[in-house]
Protein backbone atom coordinates (compact mmCIF):
# COMPACT_ATOMS: atom_id res chain seq x y z
CA UNK A 1 0.00 0.00 0.00
CA UNK A 2 0.70 3.77 -0.92
CA UNK A 3 1.12 6.66 1.18
CA UNK A 4 -1.18 8.46 -1.25
CA UNK A 5 -3.67 6.33 -0.61
CA UNK A 6 -3.66 6.79 2.96
CA UNK A 7 -2.42 10.33 3.74
CA UNK A 8 -4.43 13.50 4.42
CA UNK A 9 -4.17 15.62 1.61
CA UNK A 10 -4.27 19.33 1.35
CA UNK A 11 -3.47 19.69 4.73
CA UNK A 12 -2.80 22.67 7.15
CA UNK A 13 -0.08 24.69 7.31
CA UNK A 14 1.32 27.75 8.72
CA UNK A 15 3.93 30.76 7.54
CA UNK A 16 7.43 30.76 8.54
CA UNK A 17 6.36 34.40 9.84
CA UNK A 18 3.31 33.29 12.11
CA UNK A 19 2.98 33.32 15.51
CA UNK A 20 3.48 30.76 17.75
CA UNK A 21 -0.20 31.76 18.74
CA UNK A 22 -1.56 31.16 15.56
CA UNK A 23 -0.26 28.15 15.37
CA UNK A 24 -1.35 26.50 18.58
CA UNK A 25 -4.88 27.84 17.76
CA UNK A 26 -5.12 25.89 14.27
CA UNK A 27 -3.41 22.51 16.11
CA UNK A 28 -6.40 23.24 18.37
CA UNK A 29 -9.10 23.93 16.17
CA UNK A 30 -8.23 20.83 14.35
CA UNK A 31 -6.53 18.65 16.62
CA UNK A 32 -3.31 18.37 14.84
CA UNK A 33 -0.31 17.81 16.79
CA UNK A 34 1.94 18.95 13.58
CA UNK A 35 1.82 21.39 11.01
CA UNK A 36 3.94 22.22 7.73
CA UNK A 37 5.27 25.02 7.33
CA UNK A 38 5.36 27.32 4.21
CA UNK A 39 7.33 30.08 2.96
CA UNK A 40 6.26 31.45 -0.85
CA UNK A 41 4.92 28.34 -1.56
CA UNK A 42 7.73 25.87 -0.45
CA UNK A 43 8.15 23.25 2.48
CA UNK A 44 10.61 24.93 4.99
CA UNK A 45 9.96 22.91 7.79
CA UNK A 46 7.65 21.32 10.49
CA UNK A 47 6.55 23.06 14.06
CA UNK A 48 5.32 20.60 16.73
CA UNK A 49 2.86 21.16 19.75
CA UNK A 50 6.07 19.93 21.82
CA UNK A 51 8.44 22.73 19.71
CA UNK A 52 5.29 25.34 20.81
CA UNK A 53 5.44 24.07 24.22
CA UNK A 54 9.14 24.93 24.67
CA UNK A 55 8.62 28.68 23.87
CA UNK A 56 5.30 28.96 26.38
CA UNK A 57 4.42 32.46 27.76
CA UNK A 58 6.15 33.61 24.39
CA UNK A 59 4.06 32.74 21.64
CA UNK A 60 2.08 35.90 20.71
CA UNK A 61 5.61 37.67 20.37
CA UNK A 62 8.09 34.31 19.08
CA UNK A 63 7.67 33.52 15.44
CA UNK A 64 7.31 29.98 13.64
CA UNK A 65 10.71 29.94 11.95
CA UNK A 66 12.50 30.62 15.48
CA UNK A 67 11.14 27.30 17.04
CA UNK A 68 10.41 25.04 13.87
CA UNK A 69 12.18 22.21 12.88
CA UNK A 70 14.06 22.73 9.32
CA UNK A 71 14.46 20.71 6.21
CA UNK A 72 11.87 17.95 7.55
CA UNK A 73 12.32 14.46 6.13
CA UNK A 74 9.85 13.98 3.57
CA UNK A 75 7.87 11.40 1.36
CA UNK A 76 6.27 10.99 -1.65
CA UNK A 77 2.77 9.45 -2.58
CA UNK A 78 4.90 6.43 -3.90
CA UNK A 79 6.42 5.89 -1.04
CA UNK A 80 5.63 2.51 0.56
CA UNK A 81 3.39 2.75 4.22
CA UNK A 82 6.19 0.32 4.92
CA UNK A 83 8.90 2.67 4.11
CA UNK A 84 7.04 5.31 5.85
CA UNK A 85 6.42 3.50 8.71
CA UNK A 86 10.27 2.33 9.53
CA UNK A 87 11.31 5.96 9.01
CA UNK A 88 9.41 7.65 11.65
CA UNK A 89 10.32 4.50 13.81
CA UNK A 90 13.92 5.34 13.15
CA UNK A 91 13.51 9.15 13.91
CA UNK A 92 10.61 8.75 16.73
CA UNK A 93 8.55 11.21 14.84
CA UNK A 94 5.03 11.62 14.14
CA UNK A 95 4.23 12.33 10.87
CA UNK A 96 6.08 13.06 7.62
CA UNK A 97 5.15 15.49 4.53
CA UNK A 98 4.32 14.68 1.38
CA UNK A 99 5.35 16.02 -1.51
CA UNK A 100 4.97 15.08 -4.86
CA UNK A 101 7.22 17.98 -7.83
CA UNK A 102 8.27 20.01 -5.22
CA UNK A 103 4.97 20.49 -3.83
CA UNK A 104 3.27 20.02 -0.57
CA UNK A 105 0.44 17.24 -1.16
CA UNK A 106 -0.24 15.99 2.39
CA UNK A 107 0.58 14.74 5.29
CA UNK A 108 0.87 10.96 6.60
CA UNK A 109 0.69 10.16 10.07
CA UNK A 110 1.75 7.04 12.73
CA UNK A 111 -2.21 7.15 13.39
CA UNK A 112 -2.62 6.88 9.22
CA UNK A 113 -0.40 4.09 9.23
CA UNK A 114 -1.72 2.29 11.73
CA UNK A 115 -5.73 2.40 10.51
CA UNK A 116 -4.10 1.60 7.42
CA UNK A 117 -1.99 -1.81 8.87
CA UNK A 118 -5.19 -2.71 10.88
CA UNK A 119 -7.32 -2.28 7.90
CA UNK A 120 -4.73 -4.82 5.77
CA UNK A 121 -4.90 -7.31 8.63
CA UNK A 122 -8.57 -7.27 8.85
CA UNK A 123 -8.82 -6.15 12.46
CA UNK A 124 -10.87 -2.93 11.51
CA UNK A 125 -13.83 -5.04 12.02
CA UNK A 126 -14.69 -5.71 15.52
CA UNK A 127 -16.49 -8.93 14.79
CA UNK A 128 -13.37 -10.77 13.64
CA UNK A 129 -11.21 -13.27 15.67
CA UNK A 130 -7.31 -14.28 14.62
CA UNK A 131 -6.17 -17.91 14.88
CA UNK A 132 -2.49 -17.78 15.30
CA UNK A 133 -0.30 -20.94 14.40
CA UNK A 134 3.81 -21.65 14.45
CA UNK A 135 4.14 -21.79 10.60
CA UNK A 136 5.89 -25.05 9.43
CA UNK A 137 9.35 -25.05 7.92
CA UNK A 138 8.20 -27.76 5.20
CA UNK A 139 6.09 -24.79 3.68
CA UNK A 140 2.16 -25.26 2.42
CA UNK A 141 1.19 -24.38 5.33
CA UNK A 142 -0.71 -21.16 5.24
CA UNK A 143 -2.56 -22.76 2.34
CA UNK A 144 -3.62 -25.27 4.09
CA UNK A 145 -4.95 -23.78 7.08
CA UNK A 146 -7.20 -21.26 4.75
CA UNK A 147 -8.53 -24.35 2.47
CA UNK A 148 -9.55 -25.99 6.65
CA UNK A 149 -11.26 -21.99 7.36
CA UNK A 150 -13.29 -22.28 4.21
CA UNK A 151 -13.83 -25.84 4.78
CA UNK A 152 -15.40 -25.08 8.38
CA UNK A 153 -17.57 -22.46 6.80
CA UNK A 154 -15.02 -19.71 7.65
CA UNK A 155 -13.90 -16.37 5.89
CA UNK A 156 -10.69 -15.76 5.87
CA UNK A 157 -10.13 -11.33 5.99
CA UNK A 158 -6.36 -11.27 6.29
CA UNK A 159 -3.47 -13.47 6.41
CA UNK A 160 0.04 -12.48 7.54
CA UNK A 161 2.96 -13.62 9.20
CA UNK A 162 5.55 -11.90 12.04
CA UNK A 163 8.25 -12.60 14.68
CA UNK A 164 8.50 -12.10 17.96
CA UNK A 165 11.02 -9.12 19.07
CA UNK A 166 13.66 -11.26 19.31
CA UNK A 167 13.42 -13.07 15.86
CA UNK A 168 12.35 -16.52 17.22
CA UNK A 169 9.88 -19.10 15.24
CA UNK A 170 7.46 -17.51 12.36
CA UNK A 171 3.69 -17.30 13.61
CA UNK A 172 1.20 -16.95 10.97
CA UNK A 173 -2.07 -15.78 11.57
CA UNK A 174 -5.85 -15.73 10.15
CA UNK A 175 -8.30 -12.72 10.37
CA UNK A 176 -11.76 -14.55 10.44
CA UNK A 177 -14.75 -12.63 9.20
CA UNK A 178 -17.24 -15.74 9.92
CA UNK A 179 -17.05 -19.31 11.23
CA UNK A 180 -16.39 -20.71 14.92
CA UNK A 181 -13.20 -19.65 15.43
CA UNK A 182 -12.61 -22.16 18.48
CA UNK A 183 -13.68 -24.83 16.72
CA UNK A 184 -11.80 -24.02 13.46
CA UNK A 185 -8.41 -24.15 15.47
CA UNK A 186 -9.38 -27.24 17.26
CA UNK A 187 -10.00 -28.78 14.02
CA UNK A 188 -6.16 -27.07 12.69
CA UNK A 189 -4.82 -28.46 15.89
CA UNK A 190 -5.79 -32.31 15.25
CA UNK A 191 -4.61 -32.02 11.80
CA UNK A 192 -1.20 -30.68 13.24
CA UNK A 193 -0.90 -27.48 13.34
CA UNK A 194 0.96 -25.96 16.72
CA UNK A 195 -2.16 -23.15 17.13
CA UNK A 196 -1.02 -21.02 19.71
CA UNK A 197 -4.35 -18.90 20.30
CA UNK A 198 -7.43 -17.64 19.52
CA UNK A 199 -7.66 -13.86 19.79
CA UNK A 200 -10.81 -11.02 19.33
CA UNK A 201 -10.45 -7.46 18.18
CA UNK A 202 -10.59 -6.55 21.87
CA UNK A 203 -7.27 -8.60 22.81
CA UNK A 204 -8.51 -11.54 24.93
CA UNK A 205 -7.41 -14.19 23.62
CA UNK A 206 -8.28 -18.55 23.94
CA UNK A 207 -5.42 -20.64 24.32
Amino acid sequence: MLVGKRMSKDPVTVTAEDLLIQARLKMQRGGFRRLPVVSDGQLVGIITDRDIREHAGYLDRTVVKTAMSKKPVTVTPATTLETAAQILLKRKIGGLPVMENGRLVGVITTSDILQAFLDVMGASEETSKRIDFVLREEGGGVAEASKIVAQEGGEVLGVGTYRGKWGDTPVCYLRLRSGDANAIAKFLKEKGFEVLGVHDVAGSSTP
